[in-house]
């Protein structure tokens, strides 16, 4: 705790935020929040990044967590705005990303006046965060800015919403707090370790189904030991926050979003131990298929929740099986298939990632149906990480981009994007420009939200007419991806092959900007 003379509310929560480690915020502000905008010029060494929509700062915010290990504040005005970013906030809840939303209200005097914008923001907040406080006083924003900060570090990271009425922002203050640090993961006991080790040597076939930080480069490496040491194979869910992937290390299967196919593989996957991840179950709900995706009666045990140390639980079960000097098994071994060319069917497009994704690189994908193959192609390529939506709310492969090249400016960003989810979240292009952000964007212009076309045949709907198919298209007009990324701020180009895409990452990778390829399919 330290003390300011002459400081307000926002100039002690700007302080309380960098003490606590806090030094990012993807703002967009507004009148309630002016406060807060005068603090940063007073107080040093928080970056500022703007962005045109709110769902642009909340996706920022998830990606920032994935990659930095701490969170990034947000700077949302009002019940509207919160409301803009809540989309991306649902995608980071469900990624387990920290995140200290600063939400502005009005004054506290104003309220009952129900002014235009005047709305219930904790309502508005509570289903998407795990923890919400509206301050009260201008001496407590501090103290609840603290709170806020260790609620979002809290195991495995929680969405923080901390609500500020203005005259908390412009009122005196007497004290800057810091944030208690996060406590130590729990630690799994020592049944659960010896229960999964069973599971995994009693002579049957056995799969572990990783999550969290099972899928680092370290929690793999383990993994892959007690695979070598016991025969069981490496599952992980169909998205994930993020994979650690590339040549020497042990290749995870990813649990397929197609219901069939998923069953199949679980069927053949036998007894399942859960590292960090949850029984799966199907996307959505469909006629005559079952939401579970594991056989009625599946042995299954749990190692560890997502909440837990799982590095240390997977340590101790390999310490139980003497795996700690087990070969690695499912390593994938160096290697890039040849070359494609001619057209960009989904087989090439594999092949292109394969070939072109350089070491160090961070991988956000939004490609919907085009990168459901993309795994086999890539296993061999650089090291790389690999990051899904796991909430499932389109608009998030741009705003997580960013968030990632904030957190990573020493690493090349590939953003794998479909056409339809883009245009969600496409004012990130200019935020893109406006920071030079390094990030690669191959846009899948297939010119139709294309996954709902086989959703209708998968929720009983056949022969679907000209309507029902036009809702789906894209067309008429097509989208300019590379006139609209132009105008704010960031070159690319159109191609339509395979060696005019290959061509076009090459001078996107080779730029230490944004970049976009518009492929047209």
């Amino acid at each position: 705790m330290s003390e300011h003379p002459d400081m307000n509310g926002a100039e002690s929560l700007v302080r309380t935020l960098l003490a606590g480690g806090v030094d990012i915020c993807f703002t967009n502000p507004g009148t309630s929040e002016m406060h807060f905008v005068a603090a940063l010029d007073k107080v040093p060494g928080m970056r500022c990044v703007l962005g045109l929509f709110e769902g642009v700062l909340t996706g920022a915010a998830d990606g920032y967590y994935r990659m930095a290990g701490k969170p990034a504040s947000t700077l949302l005005h009002l019940g509207p705005g919160l409301a803009n970013g809540l989309a991306n906030l649902h995608n980071a809840k469900k990624a387990n990303s920290g995140v200290v939303n600063v939400v502005g209200e009005h004054t506290t005097y104003h309220i009952k006046h129900d002014a235009p914008l005047t709305s219930d923001i904790e309502g508005v907040a509570r289903p998407m965060s795990h923890w919400v406080r509206t301050s009260l006083s201008s001496l407590d924003v501090a103290a609840d800015g603290a709170a806020a900060i260790e609620a979002a570090t809290q195991a495995p990271g929680q969405i923080a919403t901390l609500i500020l009425p203005a005259d908390t922002a412009w009122g005196p203050a007497e004290k800057v707090v810091t944030a208690r640090p996060a406590p130590p993961r729990a630690t799994v006991n020592e049944s659960a370790v010896k229960g999964a080790a069973e599971m995994l040597s009693n002579g049957k076939k056995a799969t572990l189904l990783l999550a969290g930080p099972a899928l680092t480069e370290e929690g793999l490496q383990i993994a892959g030991r007690i695979a070598g040491k016991t025969g069981c194979g490496l599952l992980s869910e169909g998205a994930n926050a993020r994979l650690a992937r590339g040549a020497g290390l042990p290749q995870v299967l990813r649990i397929p979003f197609v219901v069939d196919m998923a069953v199949e593989m679980l069927k053949d996957a036998g007894q399942l131990v859960l590292v960090g991840a949850k029984p799966p179950v199907a996307f959505f709900g469909y006629p005559g298929k079952p939401s579970l995706l594991y056989q009625e009666g599946t042995p299954m045990t749990r190692l560890a929740n997502v909440e837990y140390d799982i590095i240390a639980a997977l340590e101790a079960l390999e310490a139980e099986l003497g795996a700690q000097n087990s070969e690695m098994a499912h390593v994938a071994e160096a290697g890039r298939p040849d070359k494609p060319s001619g057209e960009p069917t989904l087989d090439n497009l594999a092949a292109v990632m394969g070939n072109m994704l350089p070491e160090g690189a961070i991988v956000v994908d939004e490609s919907v149906t085009t990168g459901r193959g993309f795994f086999p192609a890539t296993a061999g390529a650089a090291r790389h990480d690999w990051l899904n939506n796991r909430g499932g709310s389109i608009g998030f492969g741009m705003p997580v981009a960013i968030g990632a090249a904030v957190a990573a400016p020493d690493r090349k960003v590939v953003l794998l994007e479909g056409d339809g989810s883009g245009m969600y979240t496409v004012q990130s292009l200019w935020t893109m420009a406006r920071e030079n952000l390094d990030v690669t964007t191959i846009v899948f212009s297939n010119r139709s939200y294309k996954i709902l076309r086989g959703e209708l045949t998968n929720v009983g709907v056949q022969n679907p007419g000209p309507r029902a198919i036009d809702m789906l298209s894209l067309e008429r007009p097509d989208l300019g991806w590379v006139d609209m990324a132009k105008g704010m701020g960031v070159d690319g180009e159109q191609v339509s092959d395979c060696e005019g895409l290959m061509r076009a990452m090459e001078a996107g990778l080779q730029t230490d900007g944004p970049y976009l390829i518009d492929l047209v399919m």
